[in-house]
């Protein structure tokens, strides 16, 4: 056989066996002694991310998941119907059911310890391997409670079963004494669990949040109606939080219908019901219950859960949702003649604006990850779309005006995708789009919206100045009369009508709401450019929230920006100076002037007062200005949301209020000014 290296370069050949030094001189650094056994929990502790994705504050929040799943598994399973979740001030969490209680008799196979603490300190231990012990649960793989064992600082658990009290705690994953037998308790039963987690893990800043931790107790609820959860939280905790209550009980007989109304409650339905219902038993071959709703003016969601476990990523159990709906609403299209106007229709189309809930039970499911983030099994796609088909015909077909304007609603998200996708074609700067745009605006020439900036700026004498500022090769100008619309608390036919707004949409080409399209978006920096005064504060605050509620993937793109333009021109002796306010000015007097220096100090009445040449070195220039991107910080959505319509709602009293607690900030820009 030819030697097929034989013509190969002789340094590749020679590399190859100038490797690592051979024989015992080489091989002394590598031995047994370097080859690691890990025993107990102690993989957990050194490589956290493998088993909870991280030790951040979402994998902090996981722990707290898995020794509540536990507790649900029970109720699930018919053996439990309450449960408490308790927040102290000392950073522990408590959870408690009245489900048979983990067993604590010696195990068969390690004879010298207890079930109870081979299910703590042992990875892959558990019932939940075994079908006949738990029908359906959320734990299968045998990790999740000891993996929070595992990273607790400290954990406590007292175990009520047989009449009998017994407790056993752990540190870091270690047991700190044998299985402790604590006398009689004939009207106890079930497993309680109290953990804080370690901060040699998470670091000493990151804890348990409340209003996350009783979201996630709530859900819980809502997705099995037959358990009552019970929550109560310290009161320290709770300084500046204004949703989560001390204590409180949940009990939902209507489940993810009740969830879904809630969610719901601010938006316009296109349909006037929502679409719920359930099929098959829990803890029979399988369960699915859901809830639908179409909204016309906000964005759609989809929350699945399998076995109460939240599935963020989605899976199969969602694509069968999607497939049963999508096809529903074409056999109707066909039932009612329009199957031309649905043929185009897809599960996006469909989707786009429905608020979504999806729950289903199934045995052994299979997830991608230890986290279950996505569900994998094949059979839950069938399963969900022979439960959800039959009864989504039944409620189009017994309300045929609403099921049409359901189906004039998805096709003209069909049709303005299909629109969006031809336009893509089009250059940007073709004569076809020139006549689209807006009359007042000063477009760039530019074709790509990467280093583009629109700058939107009040009034045409400000306008004018900006217009012969700009670079017109990548900065386009557009004008806007006074103070716009308060989109936060005016209606939708209100902001339908608002010229300006329509222009800025316009302009800006992208959509709004759930027509929002981001590749679409003509400009990569959309620039405010307001007067430095109050007035032009308001103004800037009207787009911001015009912005946020209209076009909030623009925010959290960064692509919305706020000019700082000059307040002040400091002058002496041939040398300017410009100044952002009066503390800005105050500084720049003491640097860069003689104290006795007889400095002329002209204040801006606003930007049209400014000559081209000045605005464009101190606010358009891009190698000289000053730019604040506008960002999100709140972490919950609803905190944001809380402070826009406190701000900027149709309530006074809010405005007054934040006013008077802010009290002392206002005297001291008075003294300022």
């Amino acid at each position: 056989m030819p030697d097929l290296f034989a013509d190969a370069p002789k340094t590749r050949r020679d590399s190859a066996r100038r490797g690592a030094p051979r024989g015992p001189a080489g091989d002394a650094g590598y031995t047994a002694k370097h080859i690691e056994v890990l025993e107990g929990l102690e993989p957990v502790r050194r490589r956290p991310g493998m088993y909870i994705g991280g030790t951040d504050e979402k994998a902090l929040h996981h722990l707290f998941a898995e020794v509540i799943d536990n507790a649900m598994d029970e109720a699930l399973a018919g053996h439990a119907d309450w449960i408490e979740v308790e927040m102290t001030a000392d950073g522990f969490v408590t959870v408690t059911d009245n489900g048979r209680g983990i067993p604590v008799d010696p195990h068969p196979k390690l004879k010298n310890k207890s079930a109870l603490e081979v299910i703590m300190c042992t990875l892959h231990a558990g019932g939940k391997f075994d079908s006949k012990v738990y029908e359906t649960a959320g734990g299968l793989h045998g990790v999740g409670v000891s993996v929070a064992n595992a990273l607790s600082e400290r954990m406590e658990v007292e175990v009520a079963r047989g009449q009998r009290l017994y407790r056993m705690a752990f540190e870091r994953g270690k047991p700190k004494s044998k299985l402790q037998d604590a006398g009689k308790a004939p009207n106890r039963r079930g497993t309680k669990v109290r953990f804080r987690p370690d901060p040699q893990i998470f670091g000493a800043k990151v804890h348990f949040k409340p209003e996350r931790v009783f979201k996630m107790t709530r859900s819980k609820a809502y997705l099995f109606g037959g358990v009552e959860i019970r929550w109560s939280c310290a009161k320290e905790l709770l300084r500046g939080i204004e949703d989560v209550p001390e204590e409180a009980t949940f009990h939902f007989a209507d489940g993810l219908k009740d969830y879904l109304a809630e969610a719901l409650a601010s938006a316009t339905l296109v349909h006037p019901d929502i679409f719920t219902g359930s099929a098959g038993k829990i803890g029979a071959h399988g369960a699915v219950q859901w809830a639908v709703g179409w909204t016309a003016d906000a964005d759609g969601f989809l929350n699945s859960y399998c076995n109460t476990i939240p599935t963020p990523d989605g899976g199969t159990h969602e694509s069968g949702l999607r497939t049963a709906l999508t096809r529903g609403l074409k056999d109707h299209a066909e039932r009612s003649g329009q199957g031309k106007r649905a043929a185009a229709i897809s599960s996006d189309d469909v989707m786009v604006g429905a608020g979504a809930m999806l729950s289903v039970f199934i045995r052994e499911p299979e997830f991608q990850g230890q986290t279950k983030d996505r569900l994998a099994t094949a059979e839950a796609q069938r399963l969900v779309e022979q439960a959800i088909k039959d009864p989504f015909d039944h409620w189009l077909a017994g309300h045929p005006t609403a099921a049409n304007k359901l189906l004039d609603f998805v096709v003209e998200r069909a049709e303005e995708r299909l629109r969006r996708r031809q336009e893509k074609d089009i250059a940007r700067k073709s004569a076809v789009r020139k006549l689209r745009l807006p009359g007042k605006l000063a477009d760039c020439t530019n074709t790509a919206a990467d280093g583009a900036e629109l700058f939107v700026v009040e009034g045409d004498s400000a306008g004018g100045s900006a217009k012969q500022a700009r670079d017109r090769a990548s900065q386009a100008v557009l004008p806007l009369r006074g103070k716009i619309l308060n989109v936060a608390s005016a209606g939708k036919d209100k902001l339908a009508q608002n010229q300006q707004l329509a222009d800025l949409v316009q302009a800006l080409g992208c959509g709004t709401g759930v027509q929002y399209r981001d590749e679409d978006l003509r400009y990569g920096r959309v620039i405010i450019m307001t007067d430095a005064d109050v007035d032009g504060a308001h103004i800037a605050s009207l787009l911001i929230t015009f912005f946020y509620r209209q076009m909030l993937q623009l925010i959290e793109k960064g692509h919305l920006f706020l000019a700082v333009p000059p307040l002040y021109r400091l002058s002496h002796g041939g040398k300017s100076l410009y100044a952002r306010d009066d503390k800005h000015r105050d500084e720049i007097l003491k640097k860069e002037f003689h104290a006795n220096a007889k400095v002329e100090v002209s204040r801006f009445k606003g930007l049209g007062e400014m000559m081209a040449a000045q605005l464009k070195e101190t606010t358009m220039d891009p190698r000289k200005r000053t730019l604040l991107r506008v960002v999100l910080l709140a972490e919950d959505r609803k905190d944001t949301e809380k402070s826009v319509e406190r701000l900027m709602g149709t309530k006074p009293e809010a405005r007054f209020a934040f006013i008077q607690e802010r009290a002392e900030f206002a005297d001291e820009a008075a003294l300022d000014v």
